[in-house]
């Protein structure tokens, strides 16, 4: 490895989105860059992503679009130098419950037990905002529970301790492991004018769609409210190593996709559409998407 650079990458704890994410990365990485070598790392989540890309102990890290949010925009917060590498994935949030179960609403799982994921998930802050939106609040109206491990919340569905589960976008293995199940699933989001009561109070977020099929009996697609998952850096990551990165992932585009349904969605058009504005870029990312012609 003398010859390698090595390349520390924050992903979240075990059995949720960003482990299973963050291994595709490194594989697709790795296997396209002979220099490149990303090591991942399990964490509380999107928060504590932040904070270690801020003291300089990870070199990138998957977050949620919330969190980068209230970091940039200081929300909360002194204002983060952060920069994004690539994005993700779209994350529209949804519960998901037994499909035998009672609850086809939002309004039914309130003052039930719901599991919202782990503390430090980017997927909580979600929760948090599309619930603001509805005037509701996690703590006061439901019976919130949060998890050591994302990988705990299907079997608290399976075996009745919660009503439901908080989760997001296409492929979350939370989700999937209670839709493959011999129960089903039945997914509960904002209906139309939920969502626009939502975005009329937090414009930030997006409406979004899980097209039919994404999991297991679901015939349907789904509409709800997101935001963008994102790989971010620090500011001082060196230029030539984020581009290195960049044409790595962007070349490796077909792999990641084939390693991680999901990670379809992490190409280089997306990377422009979704940033929230195009300083947020790292430079050397920058320098990568007007040579490969998706910036001017």
């Amino acid at each position: 490895m003398s010859d390698k650079i090595s390349i520390s990458l924050a992903t979240a704890t075990a059995g949720g989105g960003f482990p299973a994410y963050g291994a595709a990365l490194a594989e697709t990485v790795n296997e396209a860059d002979p220099i490149l070598w990303v090591q991942t790392r399990h964490t509380k989540g999107s928060t504590e992503n932040i904070v270690l890309i801020e003291a300089g102990e990870v070199d990138i890290a998957l977050v949620t679009g919330e969190p980068l949010y209230e970091a940039v925009k200081a929300i909360g917060r002194s204002p983060a130098d952060l920069r994004i590498v690539a994005a993700m994935y779209s994350s529209p949030g949804m519960f998901v419950t037994r499909a035998d179960s009672p609850h086809r609403s939002i309004a039914d799982l309130l003052g039930k037990p719901v599991a919202f994921g782990a503390r430090g998930s980017g997927l909580v802050i979600l929760a948090r905002y599309v619930l603001d939106g509805l005037g509701l609040d996690i703590n006061k109206d439901f019976q919130a529970v949060f998890l050591e491990r994302a990988g705990d919340g299907p079997a608290m569905v399976a075996d009745g301790r919660v009503a439901a589960l908080w989760g997001g976008g296409i492929g979350w293995p939370g989700c999937a492991t209670v839709a493959g199940s011999t129960s089903g699933a039945r997914f509960i989001a904002p209906d139309a004018a939920q969502t626009k009561q939502i975005m009329a109070k937090h414009s930030f977020l997006k409406l979004l769609k899980v097209p039919a099929g994404s999991y297991p009996g679901q015939s349907a697609p789904i509409t709800s409210v997101g935001s963008w998952a994102f790989v971010i850096a620090r500011s001082t990551l060196a230029d030539d190593l984020a581009y290195r990165l960049a044409r790595a992932l962007h070349r490796g585009e077909s792999a990641i996709a084939k390693r991680l349904p999901q990670a379809a969605e992490t190409t280089a058009a997306n990377t422009v559409a979704a940033a929230l504005h195009a300083e947020l870029i790292h430079p050397g990312v920058q320098r990568y998407l007007r040579e490969a012609g998706f910036v001017h």
